[in-house]
């Protein structure tokens, strides 16, 4: 057990490497890939019901401790990254798909690699964790209603079918997960420490599935998503720190609204755009996973060096 819970270690402390490396496989050989596609679904139910597995009730006691922290975090969530999401879909010159793809990452709540990166950047990691956690909870609800509200003039949005898909590999794997923690308590922690494994590869299958079957569409246009992943994530860490500090936050929680903002849950984004867009528009989400596990980093060493200032808490 000890050489899994290291392998497991050594696979999330390297997660940018594998995603970037078999991303760049899928590209050069896709059809070693494009078997993986039926399994997108349940493979990122797999990681949800990981997610439920690793919350605990001090997670959401936070939520009760300081909810004006965390009601500022989940709203810049929702807010931000998809009105800059809107901005740039509008204004740049891109397919529909390609479009509804980059508002549908948008749209998404914050990836759970942002907890690490705030960890790693010295910020507020309980006030990430709860907010990921608001935020993925909440996702049923605001993410269908976002995306139809603010994607349907590229494509048609169904908000009751993404509800429902949300509901069936977001909320319900991760309550599932949740009550079999509280139920078999720390006959889980195994299972517990060999997330980051099941995690790494499980986000690396489902972004090699959407490299593959995208390739050829990924060779004419790829540079241009690439380049609008870049400015959406950016755009999210700046605008996200800045409002933190709109709403009195100290330096701590500035950084975890920032990273939480700034990275996304790609790997939802990715498998609601193949089940009720198109392959397409699970382009920008896959090229966010890709991304983000590049800047995130890069982030939290700004935010590391960044000198130590005192703010009054709110």
């Amino acid at each position: 057990m000890k050489a899994l819970e290291k392998i497991s270690q050594f696979m999330g402390n390297t997660f940018a490497i594998w995603v970037i490396a078999f991303a760049i496989i899928a590209y050069l050989f896709p059809i070693g890939f494009t078997w993986i596609v039926p399994y997108i679904v349940p493979l990122l139910g797999f990681i949800m019901f990981g997610m439920g597995l690793s919350l605990a009730k001090e997670d959401f006691q936070e939520v009760a401790r300081r909810p004006k922290d965390i009601a500022v975090g989940v709203g810049a969530q929702f807010l931000i990254m998809p009105l800059v999401a809107f901005g740039l879909a509008t204004l740049l010159p891109l397919s529909d798909e390609v479009a509804a793809g980059v508002v549908l990452v948008g749209c998404c709540p914050g990836g759970t690699s942002s907890n690490v990166m705030t960890y790693l950047s010295k910020g507020d990691t309980a006030l990430s964790v709860a907010i990921t956690a608001v935020s993925t909870l909440l996702a049923p609800i605001v993410t269908p209603i976002l995306v139809f509200i603010l994607a349907s003039q590229w494509m048609p949005v169904s908000a009751s079918s993404l509800f429902l898909s949300i509901v069936k590999i977001v909320l319900i794997p991760i309550v599932l997960g949740f009550l079999l923690k509280s139920w078999l308590g720390s006959k889980v922690e195994a299972g517990v420490k060999a997330l980051p494994l099941v995690s790494v590869i499980s986000i690396v299958a489902i972004v090699t599935a959407v490299v593959s079957i995208n390739q050829e569409q990924i060779a004419k246009t790829g540079a241009l998503i690439f380049a609008i992943v870049m400015i959406h994530n950016i755009l999210g860490y700046a605008i996200g720190y800045g409002f933190g500090k709109l709403f009195g936050m100290d330096t701590t929680k500035r950084r975890a609204v920032s990273i939480e903002v700034g990275m996304q849950n790609s790997g939802l984004g990715s498998t609601l755009a193949i089940a009720h867009l198109s392959p397409l528009a699970a382009v920008p989400s896959a090229i966010f996973s890709v991304w983000h596990n590049i800047s995130g980093p890069i982030i939290a060493s700004m935010f590391r060096k960044q000198k130590k200032t005192n703010h009054a808490s709110s």
